[in-house]
Parts: structure tokens; sequence; C-alpha cells
């Protein structure tokens, strides 16, 4: 969906985005043990339950509405498996690439349950601050990433932090309007926004969920966004593998 490559990039500090939905009883088993190193993944457990493990010795389940943050740092070993409970597992997992300082630090995990994500109106505070709620992750200061749903023929404005020029936001139910724009966003579909920092007007068609980031970027001297109001328009489909083929930033 957002990969490493040159949208990955542009949207620095967010470097890969997947979307998963697994039918598990395909056979699907989940998402084994499995290393990262050098930067930290978030994941948003939309629906079903996971047992995790990891090697700082965290180990639960993690519930539907439940979140997991990992800062893989110098090196961490994790695994995400369903409960026998579980039919189907969806979710978003991010990748963020770390400041400098903490690419070799100690690896870092909390798992925390739905009723402890704050809510900003419409939208859940997933990292960040937001609406005045304040994610209890401790990711690096600057990101925002927000879990918002809309009702039908609803309005919401995203009023980006000050400092943040670039956003971006993925869409993984029901079509969505872009204030300025003709052609709506559907189901499967990531947008990024130019570089403004301006507010940003969402219209629900239909019901409508999706994730939204922000950040203040990270300048790097590849050609910057176009100037058009979505720059950057991408279609994924739900992953089929169980673990990411890559973690290059």
């Amino acid at each position: 969906m957002l990969s490493p490559g040159r949208l990955g990039r542009k949207l620095k500090p967010f470097v890969f985005l997947d979307w998963f939905d697994l039918d598990l009883s395909g056979g699907h088993q989940g998402f084994g043990l499995h290393p990262h190193s050098g930067i930290a993944t978030f994941t948003w457990l939309i629906e079903g339950e996971a047992a995790y493990e990891d090697t700082t010795g965290a180990r639960g389940v993690l519930p539907a509405g439940g979140v997991e943050w990992m800062r893989a740092g110098k090196g961490v070993w994790h695994a995400s498996e369903p409960t026998p409970a579980s039919r189907r597992m969806a979710g978003f997992q991010l990748w963020l690439a770390l400041p400098a300082e903490l690419e070799l630090a100690p690896a870092e995990s909390v798992y925390l349950a739905p009723e402890r994500i704050p809510q900003a109106g419409p939208a859940k505070v997933l990292l960040g601050e937001y609406g005045g709620g304040t994610s209890p992750v401790p990711s690096p200061a600057g990101v925002s990433y927000l879990a918002v749903s809309l009702k039908d023929g609803e309005r919401w404005t995203f009023e980006p932090p000050a400092g943040h020029e670039v956003a971006w936001t993925a869409l993984n139910a029901g079509a969505l309007r872009v204030a300025g724009e003709a052609a709506p966003l559907t189901a499967g579909e990531l947008a990024a926004f130019a570089e403004s920092g301006e507010p940003i007007e969402f219209i629900a068609d239909g019901d409508a969920a999706f994730v939204l980031g922000s950040s203040p970027g990270i300048r790097m001297s590849w050609p910057p966004a176009t100037t058009r109001c979505i720059p950057a328009r991408k279609r994924w489909r739900p992953a089929k593998r169980k673990s990411p083929a890559s973690e290059s930033a």
C-alpha cells in the first residue's frame, strides 16, 4: 500500500503501510515470529484478537480495537497469532523511521486495549496528539496518526498540528470525498496530500472508515511532491502474505 520506495520516501517518517485482512478459515496462522531493526512498527487490530509475544519479554492477548507499538531499535523479534476464537484478523500495520538517536536504542514494546485509546470527535488518536487527546504510546515527537469513522454525509475537517506539512490518508471502508476534488476515494486507496499545513475537509459517501497520518516530514534530496491537492494516489489489495517482505527505509 505504502512502501519504502518513492512514495514512502516522500512521506517520511511514514515509510510503510500495510492493510491485512486474513480469512482464518483458509488456514492462515497470522504473523509468526519475525525480526525488525532500526524502525518502529505500529499495528491497529480492527477485527479479531491476537496472542502476541516478543523478545522484550512481553506476552498476552490483544483484543479487537487494540494497538501494538514496537520500537525495534537495535533489534527485536515478535509474533502475533490469532486466538482460536478468531475467524478473521484485519487491521493496519504502519512502519515509522526513527530519529537517529533511537535507531540503535533498546527495543521497546507497548500493547494497549481499545479503552486506552483517546477519542477526539470521530477520530481515535492512535499516535501523537490531536484535538485535546494524547496517545499513551511513546512514539517520536511530531507524529500524529488517527483512525476516523464518519457516517454517510458527515463532514469532518482535519486541522494539522502546528508545523505538520506531510499528510496522507488510507481508506479501509466506504467512500470519501476531499473538498475541492471531484473523484472520491474508495476503500483500498491511499492519497498523499501536497505539503501545505492547511486544513483538509472530508465528506463521507456512505459510512466511511480511514486512517490519517501527519508530521513535519523529513527533508531529503529528491524532488518535491507536486502541488495538486492529492498528488499521489495508490490502489492496494488486502495482504496475502504472512509477514512484510522488506523493511529498508
